[in-house]
């Protein structure tokens, strides 16, 4: 039983490493694993479905994997091909200095919602090669993993259709809501069956990542009775197909806004991949006990040599982020590379978690 074993009492062998986790960005080794009485993925799963692991879960705990088919044809580009037209004609071009992808703008295939039926077609999800795109990837049955869907089936997919200003427009004005709906409701009718296909050839997959920018660094772009009346329906329909399928959902939101957390708890997301301009501290003593907060750690330089800091570090997550019923992951970046801070996080927290 994976409870009586996160039971078992803690053992110094644990801090022998027995390997390490995914590789970072850029292909740097990943933090070292060490000898749980639970495998990462249980430990990590644990966030999602019981709320009780064996020890702290960070970010790094999780192994990402590309949908190729997806990415072919709904516009991931990446360092390899720099520009691709979507299926939908819209043109993405990748941009180094930021690590990723963004639309054309000034050619919008409509600029009212009313018009989106005569402008673009839903794609074929059951053409796409799914057969040969999956053999791409190479899972690892230790970790947790998940698909991420960049550019998503909402307001950023929303943005490169009708450009930002039309689309910010569409969600606001009244003559333009049922259509709103139609069409959001039409790209998560193609979500749905992007799931589908996902869940069957990559049978492996614990999760699923879409994103979906909602804000500036000050406010939101469209308000909370927007966000309900066109977006929440279909992002349920999205969730509950997810669960039910024995899958967890994060969603990649970049902006300020916390004051849509409601919107992603009543949707049925798991988990919030945030910018740390939101209040972090605050959802999560309002909300953590609905929805994974992903929490930033205090860095302590980029050479991470003060052993001191490290401690403190790992342990002050653990003491204020830590709480039963209400675990937290852990985002670290330059901490991450700090051997210290990464045995620290471990043996305390599999000590706190054995004690709550």
């Amino acid at each position: 039983m994976i409870t009586d074993r996160k039971k078992r009492p803690f053992s110094p062998i644990e801090m022998n490493p027995i390997g390490t986790r995914p590789p970072g960005r850029g292909g740097a080794a990943g933090p070292p694993m060490f000898a749980s009485p639970v495998s990462y993925r249980e430990n990590s799963l644990s966030l999602f479905w019981d709320k009780q692991p064996a020890f702290a879960v960070t970010a790094a705990d999780f192994m990402g994997i590309g949908c190729t088919p997806y990415n072919t044809h709904m516009g991931r580009t990446n360092p390899d091909r720099s520009d691709l037209i979507d299926c939908f004609g819209v043109k993405w071009e990748f941009v180094p200095a930021v690590g990723g992808s963004i639309s054309h703008g000034g050619n919008p295939k409509f600029e009212d919602a009313n018009d989106w039926k005569d402008a673009i077609e839903m794609p074929d999800v059951d053409s796409w090669d799914w057969e040969n795109g999956c053999k791409v990837e190479k899972p690892d049955p230790r970790f947790a993993m998940n698909i991420t869907y960049v550019n998503g089936f909402g307001f950023e997919r929303l943005i490169s259709l009708m450009d930002f200003m039309n689309a910010a427009i569409a969600v606001v004005d009244d003559d333009q809501f049922d259509a709103m709906y139609e069409l959001v409701g039409a790209l998560f009718d193609t979500a749905l069956k992007v799931l589908d296909k996902t869940f069957t050839y990559y049978p492996y997959i614990d999760g699923i990542t879409f994103h979906d920018d909602w804000g500036t660094q000050k406010d939101p772009f469209f308000s909370d009775e927007a966000a309900r009346g066109i977006f929440l329906p279909h992002m349920k329909r999205f969730c509950d197909f997810c669960h039910e399928h024995g899958r967890y959902v994060e969603i990649h939101s970049c902006g300020h806004t916390e004051s849509r957390v409601g919107v992603f708890i009543d949707a049925g997301i798991d988990t919030w991949q945030m910018q740390i301009l939101n209040d972090y501290k605050k959802l999560y003593e309002e909300v953590g006990d609905k929805i994974c907060i992903q929490i930033p750690v205090d860095e302590f330089g980029f050479d991470c040599t003060d052993e001191a800091q490290a401690v403190e570090c790992a342990r002050t997550y653990v003491d204020n982020f830590c709480k039963p019923g209400k675990p937290s992951m852990v985002v670290a970046r330059n901490a991450a590379a700090s051997s210290v801070f990464n045995e620290e996080l471990y043996e305390y927290s599999r000590k706190h978690y054995l004690n709550h």
